[in-house]
């Protein structure tokens, strides 16, 4: 009886989620066909809603403060002025992250040999105590080191996936791959990783 109430109690939150996703998939569509429009109040929804991640993004990648404020604006400005590329059937997400993943490109083409700033993006978790959060602390910031020495080919997959959440297929979009070379990317990245961390 007990296991029958957890599955309704499971199947309920299933489906909740499920519709929370149909609502969002929906009014992403919405914002796209109003982006489409030249909706300029959308155009800032656009920037509420993704400000952030584009900015952190442009930090885990190795970009300073500064200039990871200069590059959000600028994808954000290059969007505006692509919005005919985009197309109603493809994420809104990885599209973004495309755009904002060349400024970068271009921004280091441009910058080649400059001094990259600090890589961002782990979080402590918040169950850690005393040794334990510190232990945690220390191995976060060892893997941040080694996640910024990485190549930037490399950086680029580990970031997508892993620190922006994005699925395979959002993130080998986003870094205008195709599903299988960015899964190879990835699986290369992460060995690289492993032998820095070893």
């Amino acid at each position: 009886m007990e296991q029958q109430a957890d599955f309704a109690h499971h199947q309920g939150r299933w489906q909740e989620i499920g519709r929370k996703s149909k609502e969002l998939t929906k009014s992403r569509i919405s914002l796209v066909t109003r982006l489409k429009a030249g909706n300029r109040e959308t155009a800032a929804e656009l920037v509420d809603l993704y400000y952030e991640q584009i900015y952190l993004y442009m930090r885990r990648l190795g970009h300073s403060s500064q200039v990871s404020e200069d590059l959000t604006q600028e994808s954000f400005l290059q969007a505006w002025q692509h919005i005919g590329q985009l197309r109603k059937d493809k994420a809104l997400n990885s599209w973004l992250y495309r755009i904002a993943n060349n400024v970068s490109r271009l921004y280091w083409r441009r910058h080649k040999g400059k001094e990259q700033g600090s890589i961002e993006g782990f979080e402590v978790s918040d169950g850690g105590q005393g040794r334990e959060r510190i232990a945690d602390f220390e191995e976060l910031e060892q893997l941040n080191r080694a996640v910024g020495t990485l190549p930037a080919k490399f950086r680029e997959v580990i970031v997508l996936h892993y620190m922006q959440h994005l699925s395979i297929n959002e993130a080998a979009e986003a870094a205008d791959l195709r599903k299988g070379t960015f899964k190879s990317r990835l699986n290369r990245a992460l060995k690289a990783l492993r032998k820095q961390m070893s």
